[in-house]
């Protein structure tokens, strides 16, 4: 079984930061992991692209080529990968062996995560080639000032959680960049109440209906909870991809596989 992290979120979220410190992390660690680029409009990279999705389509070529603009061609892009997954992807994947992990770069443009079935399409290709897959959201700790701007990336979260099908950590990102740290942790984990009662005082009375309908909506797919990520901190990062991990229950077939081979030497 290979193992993978789709590594999601809104442009600017920090998802490309994250792959790089990820992959710094495991090196120091002694542990391998590949990170693939699947964003066709990149173009500077701080860790070894394993993958990297301009071999087969790049951004500028579609858009000299047929006069598009940058989002027509990104979903040009994609959906022309999602056509080649038979060719290009599985040809790639066979450069790996089967408990390999890999980390999925993707774009940022919100709409493949949330109404496109690009993504949900290469997810289920994985799945069938045998790999335990878990999405990794990022939100920018900027939506933690006040609670309009969480429940606003809250919904966009749920929206992809519920187009991809995935197993999801939601990671609060750059929280190197906080000042006051307490502003934030009443967002990590709060209680729906608190959230109902906040957005009750900022927005007009008209909009109470919709703010509890909003609230319990969040609350019932057990959405309100974020993993607060300091890049500076080992510990933080180290915290984060065991969370992922025991999402894709990675290291437990080594683990069995170990104690199988200690029995066998035991009955000897």
């Amino acid at each position: 079984m290979g193992y993978a992290q789709l590594v999601i979120g809104p442009a600017g979220s920090g998802k490309s930061t994250y792959c790089s410190s990820l992959y710094e992390h495991c090196v120091a660690a002694r542990r391998t992991m590949h990170i693939v680029n699947l964003d066709p409009a990149a173009e500077n990279f701080d860790y070894p692209v394993a993958m990297d999705i301009r071999e087969l389509i790049s951004l500028d070529d579609v858009m000299e080529e047929l006069g598009l603009g940058p989002n027509g061609s990104l979903i040009y892009c994609m959906e022309h990968l999602e056509n080649n997954l038979d060719l290009w992807l599985d040809e790639e994947l066979q450069n790996y062996l089967d408990d390999d992990y890999l980390v999925f770069d993707c774009p940022g443009q919100i709409e493949l995560y949330s109404h496109v079935l690009v993504l949900r399409n290469f997810v289920e290709h994985l799945k069938h080639k045998n790999f335990s897959v878990c999405a990794v959201y990022l939100l920018d700790s900027q939506f933690m000032s006040d609670v309009t701007k969480f429940i606003s990336g809250c919904m966009a979260c749920l929206s992809a959680m519920v187009q991809l099908e995935l197993p999801y950590v939601n990671i609060l990102s750059k929280m190197d960049l906080v000042t006051n740290k307490k502003d934030v942790e009443e967002f990590l984990d709060p209680e729906p109440t608190f959230l109902l009662s906040e957005l009750n005082q900022r927005m007009a009375p008209q909009f109470a209906k919709l703010n509890k309908a909003l609230i319990e909506l969040v609350n019932s797919y057990s959405m309100v909870s974020f993993v607060p990520l300091d890049l500076r901190k080992e510990r933080s990062i180290q915290y984060v991809l065991a969370q992922i991990d025991n999402c894709i229950q990675y290291g437990e077939e080594a683990d069995v596989r170990i104690k199988d081979f200690d029995l066998e030497n035991d009955g000897e």
